[in-house]
């Protein structure tokens, strides 16, 4: 957020001359819908500069098809009407076979609905979590066509009422953003929490870019709660937490995995947050995670750590894999490619130049690949949701650290047991 955006288009326009280790001719473009200003600013543009990390990779490595991947890219201001505009012009009048975006739901969810469901055109977001997502595949309405490389939101609030109970929440008042996400993002946890012991003492949503959230948090803090649960982004989050100590809540929060945020931390302010536990959609470390960890922040200027950043470049380097596997530009044949790009069955690849060459090479000879990315080693079901662990954070002198893992079948059972 702060370098201008001037800047930042400016450098994701040259995606392709980056690192080229060849003069292609050719180049096939993939429309990125997504949010590089607004209350999701933070992560989108983390997220944009993963894409481009990846594509700069693949074509390092030779590119699709002897081409060049490149990226359209276009800001979606965390709006969903504003992103609905930008992909029906990268679809119907650019023409590109697939849309990378958005970050979060309320951007994600309209562009599936009005653009690219209907048209056919393969999705795929990075971060967007709603169990709407899964349950508009489950209703026949995406065509097929959607995928993220994130978890649903339906696990990752059951992970985090575990873990709220696990570090003595037992009465929590619940501060959340009024969108999709947030409001699924509590329905599972409340779900699960009660079910677990645990008491909610307010439950209060509230509309983004606020000046002021006095009047939530005063609502909120009626019942004398034990702690916030705050699912929101860095930007509103920060100004809600301040608002919450600056009227005396209780120094102890939950928070939901967007708030894994340097901005949020400092904003907020590091002393105050040492009671501060969180829950994001995890890692099962491969080669693809030292890869990343070690050569994103001096590629893109921003840590790795952001929350959007590792899974961002898994979506990049999947759909450039799958594109070369479909070996065309036809939407249709890129769809059931997403699948091969990460078939069990595959010889395992990783991220990087290299690694990427010789993916491209058994590609060429007809050989299943296996990408393991960033995030670990992942599959697509029928609805283009992929399983996986949940990682255990707390903010320690200002900074995340991991505090521990559940599992997917940990979770599973967790969910299970539950619904029973």
């Amino acid at each position: 957020m702060r370098n201008t955006i001037l800047k930042f288009t400016t450098a994701l326009a040259l995606v392709t001359l980056a690192g080229a280790s060849h003069a292609a001719d050719c180049k096939i473009t993939v429309g990125l819908v997504i949010e590089l200003t607004g209350p999701a600013g933070e992560y989108g543009q983390a997220g944009a500069k993963s894409v481009e990390m990846a594509f700069r990779d693949i074509n390092a490595a030779g590119g699709v098809r002897g081409c060049d991947l490149a990226t359209d890219t276009r800001d979606s201001q965390s709006q969903g009407n504003v992103a609905v505009d930008a992909a029906t012009q990268l679809v119907q009048v650019k023409k590109v076979p697939v849309i990378i975006g958005g970050i979060i739901s309320s951007v994600s969810i309209p562009i599936l609905t009005s653009v690219t469901a209907p048209a056919k055109i393969v999705q795929v977001s990075p971060a967007s979590s709603s169990p709407t997502l899964t349950a508009l595949g489950r209703d026949g309405k995406t065509n097929g066509i959607f995928f993220r490389t994130i978890t649903s939101d339906a696990l990752q609030g059951v992970a985090a009422a575990k873990y709220a109970i696990d570090k003595g929440f037992k009465k929590l008042s619940i501060i959340h953003v009024n969108n999709d996400f947030g409001v699924n993002m509590v329905a599972e946890f409340s779900r699960a929490y009660k079910a677990l012991g645990g008491t909610i003492v307010s439950d209060t949503p509230y509309n983004e870019k606020q000046s002021s959230y006095a009047s939530e948090v005063t609502a909120a803090m009626a019942g004398d709660p034990d702690g916030l649960y705050l699912v929101s982004t860095p930007v509103d989050g920060a100004t809600v937490a301040r608002t919450w100590i600056s009227q005396g809540g209780v120094q102890k929060f939950l928070l939901n995995d967007g708030m894994n945020s340097p901005d949020f931390i400092e904003s907020v302010g590091a002393d105050y947050l040492k009671n501060a536990y969180g829950t994001s959609s995890g890692t099962s470390p491969t080669a693809s995670t030292d890869y990343f960890n070690k050569n994103y922040k001096e590629f893109s200027g921003i840590e790795p750590s952001n929350p959007a950043a590792d899974r961002s470049y898994d979506a990049g380097a999947i759909v450039g894999l799958a594109i070369a596997i479909a070996g065309s530009d036809d939407p249709a044949k890129i769809k059931d490619a997403m699948y091969k790009a990460v078939d069990p069955a595959g010889t395992p690849i990783y991220a990087g130049k290299e690694e990427f060459a010789r993916a491209l090479g058994l590609i060429k000879d007809g050989k299943p690949i296996r990408y393991e990315g960033v995030i670990g080693p992942v599959s697509f079901d029928k609805f283009g949701d992929i399983t996986g662990p949940f990682r255990l954070w707390k903010i320690v002198d200002g900074k995340v650290t991991t505090d521990g893992e559940m599992t997917t079948d940990d979770v599973n059972a967790l969910q299970a047991k539950l619904n029973k």
